[in-house]
């Protein structure tokens, strides 16, 4: 059994469309590009000048903060230290209070 279907060509699904012609740019004086990159060059300085300016002010908010957590820091320190030297004389006051009852206990 043959078959033959004439050949159908594929139904249209899409309609292309062209890309849009732009128009070509006309030349630069050599001159416009020389002051047209001056003046991207002293935006991009003056954009540099505020961002070291606003990282300097960062940097003493930091330091103050850091001065304060020192000062913090040795605060805790110190009692620490006052806090130790009470615990050691009270471990020898319970030492010595310790002894004592041994030695009464062992006198009975």
């Amino acid at each position: 059994m043959t078959s033959s279907t004439p050949s159908e060509s594929p139904a249209r699904t899409a309609d292309i469309i062209p890309f849009p012609v732009r128009p070509k740019p006309v030349a630069a004086l050599p001159d416009d590009r020389l002051n047209r990159a001056l003046e991207s060059l002293n935006a991009a300085l003056a954009e540099q000048r505020t961002a070291v300016a606003n990282w300097r002010a960062v940097l003493g908010e930091l330091k103050t903060t850091t001065t304060g957590l020192d000062e913090s820091l040795q605060r805790y320190r110190s009692d620490l230290l006052s806090l130790g030297t009470s615990v050691s004389a009270l471990h020898v006051k319970a030492r010595s209070l310790e002894e004592w009852a041994d030695g009464l206990a062992a006198a009975e």
